[in-house]
């Protein structure tokens, strides 16, 4: 696979300064293959792949559209510029992709603001990568604006650096995003393990190379080569992604 090396103005947000000189347990037994933890935000970490479709409904029920409820799956997971250039073309709305783009990331705020769940295990397993010290990035399809305001609640401390949505030149499903993470923390994307909860993000990390696990949200993802799905990350913690490189080998 040809890896392609991220633009100068696509630099990954670096966190981890954060994690300075705070202590770190010994590596765990099983094998040292695995070099990073690249792990999806929306639908993976938190519950928020229903805001979005929320936000999207009110959005565009004040335009006077309805949508249809069949449409969730081919907004879920995908860049905003995509999601909302469909909706639109679906709807026939007369709104541009900006207007729209600033509507719906001002909507999606003021829900998490109020509530942000996060998706069961999630907490734990964030826990146990910085116990360990394993290096650890957000890679989402989401904008700055949205992922900082999300990094409050998971706690900035737990990654060594996030690539949002709006930072590399094509993001999910493209590999970009993964890629961008991959060389921000010095690793090999061969032997990075990537948690996703979309076929979209599947797509991308699969085209980076990576060892994915996927936690389906909204839609069905099955099992491939290089691909093992779980019912939730409640069964997912550093031994096991290990395991998976171990397996590869």
């Amino acid at each position: 696979m040809t890896s392609t090396v991220p633009a100068p103005g696509s630099l990954p947000r670096t966190l981890g300064p954060a994690r300075a000189g705070r202590p770190v347990k010994p590596p765990l037994a099983g094998g040292p293959a695995l070099q990073a933890v690249l792990l999806d935000m929306d639908g993976t970490l938190v519950d928020t792949e229903g805001f979005w479709w929320d936000v999207e409904v009110e959005v565009f029920a004040s335009l006077g559209h309805t949508l249809d409820d069949s449409w969730r799956h081919v907004v879920v997971g995908g860049p905003m510029a995509r999601s909302a250039g469909f909706l639109i073309e679906a709807t026939g709305a007369d709104i541009g992709l900006p207007e729209l783009t600033v509507l719906l990331n001002d909507g999606f705020e003021e829900r998490i603001d109020s509530d942000l769940p996060l998706m069961p295990g999630a907490a734990r397993l964030l826990a146990e990568l910085s116990e360990y010290g394993m290096p650890t990035a957000l890679v989402s399809a989401s904008h700055r604006r949205i992922i900082d305001r999300v990094l409050n609640t998971l706690g900035a401390h737990h990654f060594a650096l996030s690539v949002a949505g709006d930072e590399v030149p094509r993001t999910k499903p493209h590999p970009d995003p993964y890629l961008a993470a991959a060389a921000g923390l010095g690793v090999d994307p061969v032997r990075c393990a990537v948690v996703e909860d979309t076929a979209t993000g599947v797509a991308a990390a699969e085209a980076a190379g990576c060892h994915v696990v996927a936690v389906p949200s909204v839609a069905p993802i099955t099992p491939a080569a290089r691909r093992t799905v779980v019912p939730s990350l409640e069964v997912v913690d550093l031994t096991f992604l290990r395991g998976l490189m171990t397996e590869m080998r």
